[in-house]
């Protein structure tokens, strides 16, 4: 089962796919937002279509928007993969390295993403990203996050070298929260339906393989990054955490940064994939 958002940008509206078929889901909510996955939407929505209560829709041409409505956080985790670490430069952690972005850097996973107007180090990011569906706060285990991931999607966590490493001797958050920034989906798959550590994940510029590994590789596996950050701050019903990047970003050296009209492709198997167009952003 998949969730998602369609339509133009602002008026996204929820549907659900299920072996192919979309339905639509605003009879049971006008959004897939945090407020939705913490009513027990998803349950919701399954016993919706067992009974046949959803209308088979055609949503071909429609655009895809980010499957999580206004997270209040978009919460991530920094070399979360040690060889992507190493091409950074750092040792692995030895505690997950937590950052933020900006939550309206969140856009669709077909968007086009904008380089600001002086940037000349944008980067890309594949990552897996889970979805809150209840309130987290002081977890007693990893085992416990397993009741307050609602799914996963794709995240590209673009990045602005620079602006991250360099300005004010790097505040990463500075490279992260450019407009844009955050395309998110296709889809937000269930959680039950994700073994979230044996994804492949991959990225692509220009059709050119870039990353390919598996979340298997990680540092910290999701639930122990889910039940940490439970110890420091509360995850809200729709935040989006971005767990992480595998090795084989611009920032290794290895290859360039993004230019204007650049194309990303971010896939990871069983969740989808996104394409995103680069454009230089204009002043005013």
């Amino acid at each position: 089962m998949e969730l998602l958002r369609l339509g133009p940008i602002g008026q996204e509206r929820p549907y659900v796919r299920e072996a192919g078929v979309v339905f639509d889901l605003t009879p049971l909510t006008p959004d897939i937002d945090g407020d939705f996955l913490a009513a027990d939407g998803i349950a919701r929505v399954r016993e919706a279509l067992v009974r046949d209560e959803l209308a088979a829709v055609t949503v071909e041409g429609l655009r895809i928007g980010a499957p999580v409505a206004r997270p209040t956080a978009v919460v991530c985790i920094g070399q979360n993969y040690a060889a992507h670490a190493a091409e950074s430069g750092s040792l692995p952690p030895e505690h997950p390295v937590i950052f933020f972005k900006h939550p309206n850097t969140v856009v669709g996973p077909d968007d086009v993403v904008l380089l600001p107007p002086g940037a000349e180090k944008v980067d890309w990011e594949v990552e897996l990203a889970v979805v809150i569906g209840r309130t987290a706060r002081y977890l007693p285990s990893p085992d416990a996050a397993r009741e307050v991931i609602a799914g996963y999607t794709i995240s590209n966590d673009v990045s602005e070298r620079a602006y991250q490493l360099e300005v004010s001797g790097g505040q990463w958050s500075k490279g992260k929260c450019s407009e844009t920034f955050n395309p998110l989906g296709p889809a937000l798959v269930p959680a039950d339906e994700v073994d979230p550590q044996a994804l492949r994940l991959r990225s692509f510029v220009n059709g050119e393989p870039r990353q390919d590994s598996s979340t298997a590789d990680m540092i910290f596996p999701v639930l122990q990054i889910v039940h940490e950050l439970s110890q420091y701050l509360v995850l809200e019903p729709g935040d989006v955490i971005n767990t992480g990047t595998p090795e084989g970003v611009a920032l290794s050296g290895r290859f360039p940064y993004l230019q204007d009209g650049d194309e990303m492709t971010i896939e990871i198997d069983g969740l989808g994939r996104q394409r995103q167009r680069t454009e230089r952003a204009h002043l005013g």
